[in-house]
């Protein structure tokens, strides 16, 4: 018995963990610190923590009233039907559900490049094909209709990542309508805000309602995790918004009870915890402004909770951090093999990362020629056989 012909996917990596590192290494977890995987530097919302500790005995029922309490929670937050909100585990979780819902075999789908590669991953497993538009690192990765819509060839699904993982750009609203606009009436617009808590931008649920001036639309569709600023990311939970036309279709494309009672009661205490994520948000906007005024190389300007930095040789930058304690993002598997992507941290750890990036690039003899920061210098696209993490 042999699975079904895999060869054009690949499989998913997630960034390396301390205990992996310092076991290998041979070196006290202690010694380290992560900042390669976007994850919440100050943990879980308190409030999920407690909830998550009382949850544990009710764990032998199946989630029926948590899921519909928190996607009520949800809805209530977006001012949105609760038919609208697709629960999963985790934003690729309603991603996948998305692609059952809508693709065809055969279909593609439209994906940036660099991007996150569970866009055509999940494509592929849906017997979909996927096609790639660029945003270009000369442009510092801005997102316009143009980039797009260039690109644009009757595709079923056409992502858009605002911010953008891992450069950090946002798209506008007005952006994102023109795209829908402009493309065909079968292809939905899927805008993934996984980042959006940390984004001085409005979130894309105002296209489909219809608010803040813009006409109501039915061919676009969100996605938002639990994962980045409330710090549940161990918890796999997010969800999708979706227009009123795809509503119905949840119950017959998700899993049985797509998140779990503990991931429920973790979401409901975590969506009210308003101080965690303003401290959160705080953090991250602190953390982005101190690399940018202190990394001696060219920092991206970023609306995630993340920075790209230009070291020339991402592989060895990358390395020889990990090897001075601090785990960063070679971004290599991004197609942008001069680039590291850092978590923004405590102000503790933002400094050490500074302190030890700096000493790297003075210590190997890198220098970053600026105008190869932001040409790229021939640096090649990233393509879905090498995956980057979240």
């Amino acid at each position: 018995m042999q699975p079904r012909d895999l060869s054009d996917h690949v499989a998913y990596e997630a960034g390396r963990g301390i205990e992996e590192v310092a076991r290998e290494l041979g070196r006290d977890p202690d010694e380290f610190i992560k900042l390669a995987s976007n994850e919440n530097p100050h943990g879980p919302s308190p409030a999920a923590a407690v909830a998550l500790r009382d949850a544990a005995s009710s764990v032998s029922s199946y989630p029926k009233s948590t899921h519909t309490d928190l996607t009520d929670a949800i809805a209530d937050r977006w001012t949105v039907d609760p038919a609208q909100v697709w629960l999963a585990n985790g934003g690729d979780g309603a991603l996948d559900y998305l692609s059952r819902a809508v693709l065809e075999p055969d279909d593609t789908v439209l994906v940036p490049s660099p991007g996150f590669a569970y866009y055509g991953m999940s494509a592929r497993y849906h017997h979909g094909d996927v096609r790639e538009y660029a945003l270009e690192r000369a442009a510092d990765f801005a997102q316009t209709p143009e980039a797009v819509l260039e690109a644009y060839d009757g595709d079923r699904i056409v992502y858009l990542t605002s911010p953008h993982n891992p450069s950090g750009s946002t798209i506008s609203l007005e952006a994102i309508e023109q795209i829908a606009e402009e493309t065909d009436d079968e292809t939905l617009v899927v805008v993934d805000e996984a980042y959006g808590e940390f984004a001085d931008v409005d979130s894309a649920v105002s296209l489909i309602e219809g608010r803040d001036g813009f006409e109501a639309r039915d061919d676009i569709a969100i996605l938002r995790t639990f994962s980045k600023a409330y710090g549940l990311a161990g918890v796999r939970l997010g969800y999708a918004v979706v227009p009123d036309a795809l509503a119905d279709a949840y119950a017959r494309v998700n899993t049985p009870f797509a998140a779990s009672e503990l991931a429920c009661r973790a979401g409901l205490a975590a969506i009210d915890d308003d101080e965690h994520v303003e401290r959160t948000v705080e953090t991250a906007r602190n953390s982005r402004a101190y690399m940018r005024d202190h990394i001696d190389s060219h920092v991206w300007e970023s609306e995630g909770n993340f920075a790209l930095v230009a070291v020339g040789d991402a592989s060895a930058v990358a390395e020889e951090m990990q090897a001075r304690g601090v785990i960063v993002r070679d971004c290599t598997s991004f197609g942008l093999p001069g680039c590291i992507r850092i978590t923004c941290g405590t102000d503790e750890e933002t400094e050490r990362a500074v302190e030890t990036v700096n000493a790297v690039l003075a210590d190997l003899e890198i220098e970053v020629d600026a105008e190869l920061a932001t040409d790229g210098g021939g640096v090649p696209a990233a393509t879905d056989s090498e995956v980057p993490d979240a």
